[in-house]
C-alpha cells in the first residue's frame, strides 16, 4: 500500500478527517466545508501516530537528508517534531505564534544557531498562512529553511501560491484528493459526493457544491 493510501486509511479510520458532506461544518471565516480536520487525534492513536511519525521520518531522509533541526509549529505541530526528531536522532524546537511577553521572550523555543538547516513540521496546511510565518521568523533567524512536512494537505491554490511565493516546498503524507478517494471507497461517503469534495477544495468560498447534494 502508498504512503498516502495508508495515512489517508489511518485519519479516517481515527475520524481525524471525518467527511460530512450532508451536514456541512463551519469555519471560522464562516465558509460552509465538507470536511472536518483533527490531526492531534493521531497522537492518541498509538498505531495511527507510529504511521504518521515514521513516515514523516521517512519524509526528511528522503527530501532533506541534510537536515540538522526539525522546528514544530505551535501548537499543533510541537509533538509530531519531537517524536520525529526522536527517531532520526536530530534535535528539535519550535517557533510561538508571537514572542513571549516575559523571561528571555523567544519566539524560537530550543537552540538555533544561524546557518543551520532546519525542516518545519506541521500536521495541516490549508492556506498556508500559519506555517509560512513560521518559516519567515526562522528565516529571520537566520536559519537555512530546507523545506515543510506535514500529515495533510488541502491543496488549496491559495496554498500552493503561497508557498511558491515563499519560495518554500510542503510535502504532506497524503492530501485532499487521496482522503476523498479513500472514503468513498471504504463507504465513508457515497463515490458521487468526490466530485463535490474536489470542487469545495477548488474553491471554498462557492458554495455551489452543497446544491449538488439536493
Amino acid at each position: 500500500m502508498d504512503r498516502k493510501t495508508l495515512i489517508a486509511k489511518d485519519l479516517l479510520k481515527i475520524k481525524a478527517v471525518f467527511f460530512r458532506p450532508e451536514e456541512p461544518f463551519t469555519w471560522a471565516s464562516g465558509i460552509k466545508s465538507p470536511v472536518y480536520c483533527d490531526n492531534r487525534l493521531t497522537l492518541t492513536a498509538p498505531e495511527v501516530r507510529t504511521d504518521v511519525e515514521e513516515g514523516l521520518a521517512a519524509l526528511i531522509r528522503e527530501k532533506y537528508p541534510d537536515a540538522e533541526v526539525l522546528m514544530g509549529t505551535s501548537t499543533a505541530g510541537i509533538a509530531h517534531a519531537a517524536i520525529t526528531g526522536h527517531i532520526l536522532g536530530l534535535p528539535m524546537g519550535y517557533v510561538r505564534s508571537g514572542a513571549k511577553d516575559h523571561g528571555r521572550k523567544n519566539q524560537i523555543e530550543g537552540r538555533l544557531e544561524p546557518g543551520q538547516k532546519v525542516v518545519v513540521v506541521e500536521d495541516l496546511i490549508s492556506t498556508a498562512g500559519s506555517v509560512l510565518e513560521v518559516v519567515d521568523v526562522l528565516r529571520q533567524a537566520g536559519a537555512e529553511v530546507l523545506g515543510i512536512v506535514s500529515i495533510f494537505t488541502y491543496g488549496m491554490q491559495k496554498g500552493l501560491d503561497r508557498l511558491a511565493a515563499a519560495n518554500v516546498e510542503n510535502t504532506s503524507l497524503t492530501d485532499f484528493d487521496a482522503i476523498a478517494r479513500v472514503a468513498a471507497e471504504e463507504g465513508y461517503i457515497k463515490p458521487g459526493d468526490v466530485a463535490r469534495l474536489i470542487k469545495f477544495r477548488n474553491d471554498p468560498s462557492d458554495e455551489s457544491w452543497m446544491e449538488a447534494a439536493k
